[in-house]
């Protein structure tokens, strides 16, 4: 058994049910009093934790929804792919092993957090920071992937276009799996317009 096939302890899982508690209670804060008029406090308060406690998980309150936790699950399940799929095809498979393994309470999590990024105007400088990120570590995963340097121009462009892709379908289309999957697939084919 490796390190990582461990159960968690006690002090682990009381930590991922306290930051999922912060979580839950601020996507229903938010949605039921908007973003603006909900403070930290009311979130703390909600999840039955002090503001201190919300700070030690989360450093703001767009963080906390702007905190991807289905990030290092896809890309694991992206290096794992078998290496004649192409990086799109890749992608696809991740993204759809990761869904097909949540439950349906953090399918709907994720899927109510992604509309309310997109839907909240403060949250959008902080977005494209989010997007940087994720650009970069898509632009890691690629290149190991195929054995170029991340920093390579190519790998850049492809990330981006990767990340920008799903994430203009996903603004514009449901906020679905399979938008991503169609988004995905169009890249694939080459994005043809004609």
């Amino acid at each position: 058994m490796q390190a990582t096939d461990r159960p968690l302890g006690l002090r682990e899982r009381k930590k991922i049910k306290t930051r999922q508690a912060i979580r839950r209670e601020a996507l229903r804060l938010i949605e039921e009093h908007g973003y603006a008029a909900t403070t930290v406090e009311q979130i703390a308060d909600a999840a039955e934790v002090s503001p201190s406690t919300f700070f030690r998980y989360f450093p703001s309150k767009e963080s906390l929804l702007l905190a991807d936790d289905l990030d290092p699950l896809i890309l694991a399940a992206f290096e794992a792919q078998p290496p004649d799929l192409s990086p799109p095809q890749a992608f696809r498979r991740a993204y759809a092993t990761v869904m097909n393994d949540l439950p349906a309470d953090q399918q709907e999590f994720e899927t109510t957090r992604q509309r309310l990024i997109f839907s909240i105007p403060e949250l959008k400088g902080a977005l494209y920071d989010e997007y940087y990120r994720t650009v970069s570590v898509a632009a890691e995963a690629i290149a190991r992937r195929i054995g170029r340097a991340a920093s390579d121009f190519d790998v850049r462009v492809f990330a981006g276009a990767l990340t920008g892709g799903m994430m203009a379908a996903f603004d514009a289309a449901p906020k679905t799996a399979d938008t991503i999957y169609r988004a995905l697939d169009f890249l694939d084919a080459g994005m043809p317009l004609g």
